[in-house]
C-alpha cells in the first residue's frame, strides 16, 4: 500500500499544490467611469499590459472611459471601427435595385401560379380550422 493515502479527502475539496516558489506578476488596478450611469469600476491588469482607454460598463453595457487623473478620462479614437454591414447592404453590393425588383417580380408571380392552382395557405388554415 502506498505511503500516503488520499482517504477522507473530498475531489475538489482542497488542492494540494502549495504557493511555494510562485512568484506573482506585477499588477496595477485602473479605474474606469461609465459615461452613462457614472458608476466607477476598477480592474486589475498586468503592469507592463497595454491598458485601453475604453471598456464596457458591467451594469449598463455603455462606455466606460478610463480615468487618469483627478475627474480627467481618456479619449477613444472610434475613427477606425468598423461598421456593421446589414443584409440589405451586402444585397446592393451584388445587385442593383432593377435587378431586385425584377427578381420580386418573378417571385411574386411563381407564388402567385402556386396559388391559383390550388395550393393557397390561407384555404389550407380554414380548412383545419373548421
Amino acid at each position: 500500500m502506498a505511503d500516503r493515502s488520499l482517504r477522507g479527502i473530498r475531489i475538489g475539496a482542497q488542492s494540494l499544490q502549495s504557493e511555494e516558489g510562485v512568484v506573482f506578476h506585477e499588477r496595477a488596478q485602473h479605474t474606469y467611469t461609465c459615461t452613462s450611469c457614472g458608476r466607477d469600476t476598477t480592474l486589475t491588469f498586468a503592469a507592463d499590459a497595454e491598458v485601453p482607454a475604453g471598456w464596457e460598463c458591467r451594469t449598463c453595457g455603455a462606455e466606460a472611459l478610463r480615468r487618469i487623473g483627478d475627474g480627467e478620462t481618456a479619449t477613444v479614437d472610434h475613427s477606425e471601427d468598423k461598421i456593421p454591414r446589414t443584409h440589405w447592404d451586402m444585397l446592393l453590393e451584388r445587385r442593383s435595385l432593377s435587378e431586385l425588383e425584377e427578381l420580386l417580380e418573378e417571385r411574386l408571380a411563381y407564388v402567385r401560379a402556386r396559388r391559383g392552382a390550388g395550393d393557397d395557405v390561407t384555404k389550407d388554415s380554414d380548412r383545419i380550422s373548421a
